[in-house]
């Protein structure tokens, strides 16, 4: 395994940081909110996330690229997950669009903290103890058995996002920016808030999944961490991209699963079968590409007869 010293990490935090502050700045005030800067602004960040291969390889060797850009192709995948737990939960608390890229940011921050957690105490436990492999094994099979056998058909609100609301002194709606104002001498939490919250659990969740599956792909916490902060930088645009289509992807679960099944028998076999990181970015590839095009073909052989889209559709995780 290639070696990353220190100052490879702070290159990294030299790189992400700027670029972080650069997509806040430039989608401030809901800025550049169009579809078709969304667009432009996630082949950026993209372009990104895949260039910082040339400095793993460059710093490392071709195996540490590989492994990099795996898990990269992993991360990003999932995410797409991500963004259809993001719809339910806005759309559940009635968020405006213009405030759910507030939520967005906080909850971009939270994830970053959540998975440097996640990703060094799941890389220590996977040195320390070899049946850590079959427990996160296990996690991902779970997972990725979740992923496949819901057939979004249902229309479902998100049940954390109702708990909070439920439990926490919430105001009926949302009020501007704020996270909290006062109604008749008491300080009451607003929707937005319980958004923040909500995403914030939601990506501890999805970290549970994510981060054991990029270890499947790589030990290494640098390339892991930075494959999951580049995955996760371009998150506000990608989502404005997809809102409007990622809930007519009927058969994405069944990839994300696969990927999800991929991975957890890549940990519990990686003691006799080694599968090479570039053969592991092929089967990535394919299985999220297959379900992508087959739920792009089924919605269009469907759009004369359907008419509008369907609304956002339910989720195991929500």
């Amino acid at each position: 395994m290639a070696e990353f010293p220190s100052w490879t990490w702070v290159v990294f935090a030299g790189v992400l940081f700027p670029l972080l502050f650069l997509d806040l700045y430039v989608h401030r005030g809901g800025r550049h909110s169009t579809r078709r800067a969304a667009i432009s602004w996630s082949i950026v960040w993209v372009a990104v996330g895949l260039a910082f291969t040339i400095f793993v390889w460059a710093v490392g060797d071709a195996r540490s690229a590989q492994e990099y850009l795996a898990a990269y192709l992993i991360e990003k995948s999932l995410s797409l997950d991500n963004l259809f737990v993001f719809l339910i939960i806005f759309a559940s608390l009635r968020v405006p669009p213009k405030l759910q890229h507030t939520a967005l940011t906080w909850g971009i921050f939270g994830a970053l903290v959540f998975r440097a957690i996640f990703v060094f105490a799941g890389a220590a436990a996977l040195r320390q103890w070899h049946w850590v492999n079959y427990l996160f094994g296990a996690i991902l099979f779970a997972a990725a058995f979740h992923a496949m056998r819901e057939h979004p058909d249902e229309v479902k609100e998100s049940k954390l996002a109702r708990w909070l609301s439920a439990h926490l002194p919430v105001t009926n709606k949302v009020e501007g920016p704020h996270f909290f104002v006062k109604q008749n001498g008491r300080r009451y939490a607003t929707p937005l808030l319980v958004a923040v919250v909500a995403l914030e659990l939601t990506d501890v969740m999805f970290a549970i999944d994510s981060v054991p599956a990029a270890l499947a792909v790589t030990r290494h916490e640098f390339l892991v961490y930075s494959s999951n902060a580049f995955a996760i930088l371009g998150l506000r645009a990608l989502y404005l991209v997809l809102a409007r289509t990622i809930s007519q992807m009927r058969y994405l679960h069944y990839g994300l699963g696969g990927v999800l099944a991929f991975a957890g028998l890549k940990l519990v076999t990686a003691e006799w079968v080694k599968v090479p990181p570039l053969l592991s970015v092929g089967i990535i590839v394919v299985m999220i590409g297959a379900a992508i095009y087959a739920s792009v073909r089924a919605a269009r052989r469907e759009a004369p007869a359907s008419g509008p889209p369907r609304p956002i559709q339910g989720h195991p995780r929500t």
